[in-house]
């Protein structure tokens, strides 16, 4: 396996600026995850990596070796595709070893691997059939284990399970999981799916236009976001946001005053009197509003403008004021549209991001 390293990375077509300044070092063994929306510059980096695109500026080296000018057999690297690019005319065998067949490997030690890896991926009952006998899961495993058999120092996935429908993604998730722990492979992965990204990934790298917007593990970027584009990407649903400014007794308050809020603790504001408050829909409490019960400061009346059923879970849409909030809730016990409810903010779930940059001010703690 390899260490790949990344260096001011950038790619244009044109006059078209793509991906722009891209620096990161993935470690030997390590599954790094390419996290992103469409058109985020994430396949086209991952393309560089493997040659398949040029690299307009920067340096990119695998295993201390710089490979900006070599050609893509020779990288060793391997690359699995969404389509699964695999020969239709030709067995499961055949596409297995074709890569060694061109390095003129002898037939006995081409069957020997591919074999081995065929009974590693449970494929040894496919080997002489072709791909259009197969599902859909199947050929993505025919894929990887075409991958597999070249024992490649670093393996490159490209949104390998977007053709799959929910089941078989979950199933072929934990199959690669599984995989890397067993291979102890140098991965990297692209995908628009953060589930997907979330449970594979030892680090995520989050893209936003062509930039990185974020490195870190799962949980940091999930509880520490750096800015509001990271903060409001990850996490289903999407992080609340509201507006608030300095309240004329100290404090923070939305424009129509239906929210006011106390300091928040532990934030260093640096003298602004505007900011971008975000809190998750799991992190918000809801319950019954007694009538006459005294409010504390951070809990507020809200109306119920929808409640979804999610099965164990529920989405309460709330609105205070102006200001509409989704609530995550459980699904057994949960308001209903119409219902006057009371919304608890706890301060230590606060996010809070300055309006301009969009940049995180504080990272709160992990409740524990």
């Amino acid at each position: 396996m390899a260490e790949v390293q990344l260096t001011n990375i950038g790619k244009r077509f044109g006059a078209a600026t793509v991906v722009e300044d891209v620096n990161l070092t993935v470690g030997d063994g390590e599954f790094l995850v390419l996290l992103g929306p469409s058109g985020c510059g994430k396949s086209t980096t991952l393309r560089m990596i493997a040659g398949l695109e040029s690299i307009t500026t920067g340096e990119l080296r695998i295993d201390g070796r710089r490979m900006n000018e070599v050609d893509p057999k020779d990288r060793g690297v391997a690359m699995v595709f969404q389509n699964y690019a695999l020969y239709p005319h030709k067995t499961v065998r055949e596409n297995m070893g074709m890569a060694l067949k061109l390095k003129k490997t002898p037939r006995e030690e081409m069957n020997r691997r591919v074999e081995a890896v065929a009974e590693m991926l449970g494929l040894m009952e496919f080997l002489e059939r072709k791909p259009a006998a197969l599902s859909g899961g199947q050929r993505q495993r025919v894929a990887i284990g075409r991958a597999i058999v070249r024992t490649p120092e670093v393996f490159l996935f490209d949104e390998p399970l977007s053709n799959l429908d929910a089941k078989l993604r979950l199933r072929m998730r934990m199959e690669l999981q599984q995989l890397h722990d067993r291979l102890g492979v140098t991965a990297i992965y692209v995908t628009h799916d953060q589930i997907e990204a979330m449970t594979l990934a030892d680090r995520i790298v989050i893209m936003n236009a062509g930039r990185v917007a974020q490195v870190g593990t799962p949980r940091e970027v999930y509880e520490t976001p750096a800015n509001m584009f990271v903060a409001g990407f990850i996490g289903s649903p999407a992080m609340n946001f509201f507006a608030v400014e300095r309240g004329a007794a100290g404090g923070w308050k939305t424009q129509d005053d239906a929210l006011a809020l106390p300091d928040i603790p532990g934030v260093d504001i640096g003298g602004r009197d505007r900011v971008v408050l975000g809190i998750r829909p799991e992190h918000l409490t809801v319950g019954p509003s007694p009538e006459g019960a005294p409010l504390d400061d951070w809990t507020f009346e809200a109306d119920v403008a929808l409640a979804e059923l999610l099965g164990a879970d529920a989405l309460l849409n709330l609105r205070i004021g102006e200001e509409e909030l989704l609530a995550r809730v459980s699904g057994t016990e949960h308001a209903r549209q119409g219902d006057r409810v009371r919304v608890s903010f706890d301060p230590e779930r606060l996010h809070v991001f300055d309006p301009d940059s969009e940049l995180t001010l504080s990272h709160k703690p992990a409740a524990a």
